[in-house]
């Protein structure tokens, strides 16, 4: 499948530029969160509630990556991405976080052996009230906003509504997640490499948006669709990698619960420079398949922690597979339903 620039070595280039990018928002974005989990430790929020806080950090690439797009005249890919990670983040964290538990040994995580044992990745119940619900809300209002004839496709108006959520979504989460503040040390390198971290965020999103242009012109598919199925998966492996190594180290909450930050981030804050250029919804099955996707996997999330049986909270095996089909039942949706790929269909061009 061939587009107007053909695939040859370029394309693969653009495919080696998309990962270094990528991986440098990436890194900026992990200096940038250390002095933000410092904060949620001083003002003593809980990890449940701290992450919706420190969610602004996990977030910063797509926020990175809507920025970019808009100002080159490429918010479909802003807008593939924004979807594409809030579907796969959740089926892709809690999938390594179970795996990542299935160790032996896991320091400062009480029942562990037993919960190994029972194939249960123990999360603590308050993830569901104070992130996962407050999330659905705000999907409920996106879907309100974009989805309707009359006010279809995102408007200026639609991106200040949506940063009044976000804005009542962290000040719910930071009130009733609130505990006794710790005492913390600043040094001047943690300043300093937070500084470097935003310019790596700002050079790797504007260059990821310049690849995936430049790959989805290559193999002929609309830019939507590039954001949604390379860009996104792409950019997810790193925070798979640090939901790994954060889960192993005993936190297990907060490695499967700071999704719930990062994705309402990508729904109010994120859309912002989306909005403000304007996004129109021309393909809209594919819009509404999606959209429908970015709430059942937090209404699975918030349902499987809940329910989980034998009077405790976190996600069973079952569950994990249950995740993994609902992304398959999707891919196979959009590939034999809704047919995007190569017909320069989606959300507009």
């Amino acid at each position: 499948m061939e587009g107007s620039g053909g695939f040859g070595w370029m394309t693969l280039v653009w495919v080696g530029v998309l990962l270094v990018a990528l991986l440098a928002a990436h890194w900026g974005a992990e200096q940038f969160s250390s002095p933000l989990k410092k904060l949620r430790k001083q003002w003593g929020f809980s990890v449940a509630a701290g992450g919706a806080f420190v969610g602004l950090a996990a977030a910063s690439p797509e926020i990175g990556i809507n920025t970019s797009s808009a100002l080159r005249g490429s918010a479909d890919i802003g807008l593939g991405v924004t979807l594409g990670s809030n579907i796969l983040a959740i089926p892709l964290m809690v999938t390594a976080a179970y795996l990542a538990t299935r160790k032996a040994d896991i320091p400062d995580h009480q029942g562990h052996e037993r919960h190994r044992r029972e194939h249960l990745l123990a999360v603590d119940p308050s993830a569901v009230t104070v992130q996962a619900l407050p999330y659905l809300a705000i999907v409920a209002l996106f879907a309100i906003l974009t989805l309707p004839a009359p006010w279809r496709g995102l408007q200026s108006v639609d991106g200040w509504i949506m940063l009044g959520a976000y804005a009542v979504y962290l000040a719910q989460a930071l009130i009733r997640g609130r505990e006794k503040g710790e005492k913390v040390e600043w040094q001047t390198k943690e300043v300093l490499l937070a500084t470097g971290g935003v310019a790596a965020l700002a050079v790797g999103t504007y260059f990821a948006v310049r690849a995936t242009e430049n790959i989805a012109t290559a193999f002929g598919l609309s830019k939507i669709v590039a954001g949604l199925f390379i860009t996104t998966p792409v950019a997810a492996l790193p925070e798979v990698f640090a939901t790994w190594n954060v889960t192993r180290s005993g936190q297990v909450t907060s490695g499967v619960t700071s999704v719930m930050g990062d994705h309402a981030v990508t729904l109010t804050i994120a859309l912002l420079p989306l909005a403000l250029v304007g996004m129109p919804v021309s393909n809209l099955l594919l819009f509404s398949v999606n959209v429908a996707f970015v709430a059942l996997m937090p209404i699975l999330y918030a349902a499987f922690i809940h329910w989980s049986g034998r009077g405790e909270h976190g996600f069973r095996r079952w569950h994990v597979f249950a995740f993994i089909g609902t992304y398959a039942l999707y891919m196979l949706l959009i590939i034999f339903w809704v047919q995007p790929f190569g017909g320069g269909q989606g959300g507009g061009q």
